[in-house]
């Protein structure tokens, strides 16, 4: 009887133990598994937006690499063209100031050559008159001078291809 007793404690434990304690445990584990799996799904979830922050991180500094060197290809151009606007800037003022140098200098060498001119017609003026007082001062030399221009006169051919006929001997 002590079996039987024994045997029939043994199965109102089990069907306590399964009746109230397995539901328990049953709730436990699965309570457990959803908590896991929804950890995992979460770990998975936090890598795929990982992986997606990472690819639009690398798209972003990829573009900004693009830009930058765009920006500097531009720079470089920008920089290119203004060199070029300003050289050719500078060639002009350069041959518009050699331009009025060479006017400057033109001008000066022409009104340096009428000064001249007029410098030496007034001293070839002024030596004639000198020389011709001189001449003419001396009674001899002057009615040489005239004898001297009158025989010259006489010489030269006339516009008939004859001699002027002379007029009598002074």
């Amino acid at each position: 009887m002590e079996f039987i007793a024994e045997l029939v404690a043994f199965v109102i434990i089990l069907f306590v133990l399964w009746r109230y304690v397995l539901p328990l445990i049953k709730d436990m584990v699965q309570k457990r598994q959803n908590e896991v799996q929804r950890q995992v799904e979460e770990a998975q979830e936090a890598t795929r937006k990982l992986e997606d922050a990472q690819g639009r991180f690398d798209n972003a500094v990829q573009q900004a690499e693009e830009e930058a060197a765009r920006i500097r290809d531009d720079a470089r151009a920008d920089a290119a063209a203004l060199r070029e606007e300003l050289i050719a800037q500078a060639e002009a003022d350069v041959e518009r100031m050699l331009q009025r140098g060479r006017d400057q200098l033109v001008a000066q060498r022409d009104q340096a050559v009428r000064g001249l001119q007029s410098d030496v017609g007034g001293a070839s003026v002024e030596l004639a008159e000198r020389i011709v007082r001189k001449e003419l001062s001396d009674e001899g030399a002057r009615s040489a001078s005239v004898d001297s221009f009158l025989s010259d006169i006489e010489n030269l051919p006339s516009p008939r291809g004859s001699q002027v006929p002379t007029g009598g001997g002074a």
